[in-house]
């Protein structure tokens, strides 16, 4: 597990002190059920396919995902609008970039464009039902928590 837990830990660490300007505390990753119930508001996915299959994403709740936009774009945000969708959207798409090329020595992969799904306790549809989901739980700004979830299953092919 570590050997694919620990090019995102390193990479969103970056991406946020890089981006947000801000340092994030990893908290100890863990196998997650793929029916569990969470409490996100808002969720960003990307596709993974080639040597692997599966997805990355990020999950969040409203108020991180509207501070986190004001700070990218410098302007105040009150929902969950097109700007709050493309920043989160943005986001994922560094970490699953950059990520990707530190999963390289392992797997030739090709990643999707991100897909957003908003609302309460929203459902991620798992693109691969063998591979196990791993939740890599983040804190920043002292309290706030985001998740990051990686799913990969090797096929040894495109």
């Amino acid at each position: 597990m570590e050997k694919y837990v620990k090019p995102f830990i390193e990479v969103c660490e970056n991406v946020f002190r890089e981006f947000i300007g801000e340092s994030l505390v990893a908290e100890h990753p863990h196998f997650v059920d793929r029916d569990e119930s969470h409490n996100w508001d808002i969720s960003a996915v990307i596709g993974l396919t080639g040597e692997a299959r599966g997805a990355v994403v990020i999950s969040m709740r409203r108020d991180l995902a509207l501070k986190l936009t004001g700070i990218l774009t410098g302007s105040e945000h009150k929902e969950l609008d097109g700007e709050v969708v493309d920043a989160i959207g943005e986001i994922i798409n560094i970490i699953a970039g950059n990520a990707k090329r530190g999963l390289e020595e392992s797997f030739r992969l090709v990643i999707s464009l991100p897909t957003i799904v908003r609302g309460p306790n929203h459902e991620i549809m798992w693109p691969n039902e063998l591979a196990r989901i791993i939740c890599i739980p983040f804190k920043i700004f002292g309290n706030d928590s985001f998740c990051l979830s990686v799913a990969i299953e090797a096929t040894g092919g495109a």
